[in-house]
């Protein structure tokens, strides 16, 4: 009986941590996940100093990166999030740069919004933050083309 009671507040006592993190009240786990990655993308994007035409193409990001941002704090909001919490950035990034750096998160964005919604009313606000990510990933992905060309 002692153990079964030992082993039963371990168990609650290692998921305290991870409960902390949650984004309660709604049950779509990543929209905050997806704010921090999404924030950190552009910052990345913002703070690179480029050509011209890697400028242009960083420069269509970030309008993307900001349009999803809105959408995606509309949809938190729907779904009770607090956007005041701020988990830390969850990309484990695979090569260096900021560009390749801003890619991956917006990888990790798109994965985090691509989770199930349960909440019908916040459905579309989802769908076109991932269209806009899309766009920024496409934008960001011909930046680092043009910088590897040389442009």
């Amino acid at each position: 009986m002692k153990f079964q009671l030992a082993a039963g507040s371990l168990a609650i006592a290692l998921a305290l941590p991870f409960a902390a993190h949650a984004d309660l009240p709604g049950q779509h786990p990543g929209y905050l996940h997806a704010l921090t990655d999404l924030r950190d993308a552009r910052w990345n994007l913002e703070h690179r100093a480029g050509d011209a035409a890697v400028s242009s193409q960083e420069d269509v990001a970030i309008t993307e990166i900001d349009h999803a941002l809105d959408e995606v704090k509309k949809a938190a909001r729907e779904d009770e999030k607090n956007l005041r919490d701020h988990p830390h950035e969850d990309a484990r990034i695979g090569q260096p740069g900021r560009l390749h750096h801003a890619l991956e998160l917006l990888k990790k964005a798109h994965d985090d919004l691509a989770i199930e919604e349960d909440n019908p009313e916040a459905r579309g606000l989802k769908h076109r933050s991932m269209e806009h990510v899309d766009r920024a990933m496409e934008a960001t992905k011909h930046a680092i083309h043009d910088v590897e060309q040389g442009r």
